[in-house]
């Protein structure tokens, strides 16, 4: 599909600010720091609150904090005696008597702006000093006949450096005139069903917010914008999606004798879920399109034996699998959990990380290119040059947020047509799943396998910290394995490599000598080795800042505690406490905080002691910090949505997901009257990328 060039009438929305009359080049300066660099920017920074400034016959009766307006007869000047103190102005209206205040504003000005004896309409905040009533600094004043300049509601927008009000109203108002009529890109029976205006008129409504409710997300205008939003991301993923599936894959059809002879081996059985997401993951493989699929589970909920099936059916069809893991310790624990696996299943699995050197490394690859090896496993060393499959005919990438899309389409160019399947252990909340991974199917495993015990939370403040210590030594004594997670802080000029280090001397000094240190300043087989001596049992206390989060499986460890664990988020708490709970053994998480906690850390602790559900913890996760600070919208290649709200707006999202899907369906090529306007909404909002599509994976 070609996209053409932008369309000439959305020219004037992508000019330079500086060409709207009243913004110089400070305002422009100021207005980037809003990440606002067009007149297109402008339109969709919406006013966040809004001012009433109806008339009232009286400040009587206004409650302090509230704007007023009110028509006053002007009395006595007051100017200050003193250097530093206010000029004072008594004021009457109908029924009450107060005080304008003017701080740092010149005696003559006033006297020009409040002669003595005339009347005058001024609106402004209402405060209370001494007992009685003020306005300080009034916002207008205006004679009674130009009382009708004063607007009634004023938006109030966000501001940077130097910017006022008035400069923003006026900015968007040349802006507001620069926006075509646009025909309609909006399925028609989803804009009458919400009631929604037109694009333009939308906008207009938007900034000339007459009440509070017209400012809140549930607005007609806001919502219609937000929809917009969604609809050209949900849009620009469905394209890649149908991309992506237009490419023609491999059938893969295996037959089941690898797999049986695994399983048998297993000792437990897989669970229903298990079971169903093998069936799904197989059934695409066995399709002539490619498989492009997002396998999602909570911590411990078996996803690994998903992708060794996966991996086996590929081994079965005669070809080879991938398995790329973020570091090299998880590859590692992959090659030592799958390989014995593989063996009962008649099949050669071996890895590929950055240590291998030499004739070792040739020795792998020689064999990878003939086909002799059919599961290799490894880091991102496994898409570098001269890594050649004989016929990969699946990539498994494990903890998707640490690759980025360019990297999903290097490994995918590794085996023509491969198919792809992606793991991810965060639970994600539904509307970012459809956010982030729009052009995916997805695969959820809801259910822990047999064996996982559950891991009983508790709270307690650092003051405890000598009883905690206590417990601890009876524990080691008893032989039982922890984890002791020191927080990522830089306090009072002490890193988080100083916390861990003197964590670590004083464990030491309280439990002896089976006390080991782990950190991210250290060589990756350093790490590997400290990970090792604790995974062997050589120490019982692994002291460690949070590079322990992800993945590390030592099924002996029972306890987990976490120092200062107010200092972090949700997701990383709920990643951590999965470390523990993996064998036979009751095991417990002691959350450690600093007293007193603020609102936000408390339910954050509170959430993590009543629930192990991760996609609940996901949910309140995203309410607490907002989607831009979940998934770091720069990392996650998501658009800076403008309106739309990811938190709270997840309906929204599944139907723009319908109905862009459903608008491909219907005209792939975007050509007929709704496909051209929805390609006018792309470029709008930027998102013309979909036009250019390179397949990702």
């Amino acid at each position: 599909m070609s996209g053409g060039g932008r369309p000439e009438s959305l020219f004037p929305l992508f000019a330079e600010l500086k060409a709207l009359p009243g913004v110089g080049p400070k305002a422009a300066k100021a207005m980037a720091a809003l990440h606002v660099a067009t007149p297109k920017d402008l339109v969709l920074t919406l006013p966040h609150s809004v001012i009433d400034r109806s008339r009232r016959s009286s400040l009587s009766g206004a409650p302090v904090g509230s704007v007023a307006t009110v028509e006053v007869t002007v009395g006595a000047h007051r100017p200050p005696r003193f250097k530093g103190k206010p000029y004072r102005v008594e004021v009457e209206d109908s029924e009450t008597a107060f005080q304008l205040v003017f701080f740092r504003a010149g005696g003559d000005w006033i006297l020009q702006q409040l002669p003595v004896g005339s009347r005058r309409v001024v609106s402004g905040r209402v405060e209370m000093f001494d007992g009685s009533l003020q306005i300080a600094h009034p916002d207008h004043i205006v004679p009674p006949d130009g009382a009708g300049d004063i607007p009634e509601a004023e938006p109030v927008y966000p501001l940077a450096n130097g910017l006022t009000q008035r400069t923003m109203r006026q900015a968007v108002g040349e802006a507001l005139d620069r926006v075509p009529d646009l025909d309609e890109w909006i399925d028609p029976g989803q804009l009458t069903k919400a009631g929604w205006p037109g694009f333009a008129e939308a906008l207009r409504s938007a900034h000339a917010p007459r009440t509070p409710e017209d400012v809140s997300e549930s607005s007609p205008a806001r919502e219609r914008l937000a929809y917009d939003e969604l609809f050209a991301h949900q849009l620009t993923l469905a394209l890649t999606w149908a991309h992506a599936r237009s490419r023609v894959g491999r059938r893969c059809d295996g037959d089941g004798r690898h797999r049986r002879r695994a399983l048998a081996a297993l000792p437990y059985r897989p669970t229903a879920a298990q079971n169903r997401v093998m069936e799904e993951v197989a059934g695409d493989m066995a399709s002539d399109r490619r498989m492009y699929r997002l396998l999602q589970g909570d911590v411990g909920s078996g996803k690994t034996l998903v992708a060794l099936m996966a991996l086996l059916t590929a081994a079965e069809a005669g070809g080879q699998g991938a398995l790329m893991a973020p570091t090299e310790i998880l590859a590692r624990q992959h090659l030592e959990n799958l390989r014995p696996l593989a063996e009962e299943a008649g099949v050669v699995l071996e890895i590929l990380t950055g240590r291998d050197r030499g004739a070792e490394r040739e020795g792998k690859l020689a064999a990878l290119a003939a086909g002799k090896i059919q599961i290799m496993v490894g880091t991102h060393a496994l898409f570098q040059e001269g890594v050649t499959f004989g016929d990969l005919r699946l990539a498994v990438v494990d903890e998707q947020h640490r690759f980025g899309v360019r990297q999903r389409m290097d490994l995918g160019s590794k085996g023509e047509r491969a198919d792809v399947l992606v793991m991810t252990a965060t639970p994600i909340p539904r509307s970012l799943q459809l956010a982030q991974w729009g052009d995916m199917d997805v695969s959820v495993l809801d259910e822990k396998p047999p064996g996982r015990t559950p891991v009983t939370t508790s709270v307690a403040p650092m003051s405890r910290m000598d009883d905690v210590v206590e417990r601890l030594r009876s524990a080691v004594a008893e032989g039982r394995q922890a984890y002791w997670v020191c927080p990522l802080v830089v306090e009072s000029g002490a890193s988080d490599l100083t916390s861990a280090e003197e964590r670590f001397k004083s464990l030491r000094a309280a439990l002896g000598g089976a006390v080991g240190l782990v950190h991210g300043q250290m060589t990756p087989p350093e790490k590997d080795a400290a990970m090792e001596a604790f995974a062997a049992g050589e120490t019982r206390v692994l002291v460690a800042t949070t590079v322990i989060e992800v993945g590390v499986d030592v099924p002996d460890a029972s306890i987990m505690v976490i120092e200062r664990a107010d200092n972090f988020g949700l997701a990383q708490l709920h990643q951590l406490r999965g470390r523990v709970g993996r064998g036979a053994a009751a095991s417990t998480c002691l959350l450690l905080y600093q007293a007193p906690l603020n609102e936000s850390a408390e339910r954050r602790l509170t959430t993590m002691r009543e629930t192990e559900d991760g996609f609940r913890i996901a949910e309140v996760d995203l309410s607490l910090r907002g989607s831009g600070d979940l998934i770091g919208t720069a990392q996650s290649g998501l658009p800076r949505f403008r309106v739309a709200d990811l938190a709270g707006r997840a309906k929204l999202m599944e139907i723009s997901q319908s109905d862009a899907r459903s608008l491909l369906t219907r005209d792939p090529e975007l050509s007929g009257p709704r496909g051209k306007a929805a390609r006018a909404l792309l470029w709008l909002l930027e998102q013309d990328r979909a036009f250019r599509l390179k397949g990702v994976g």
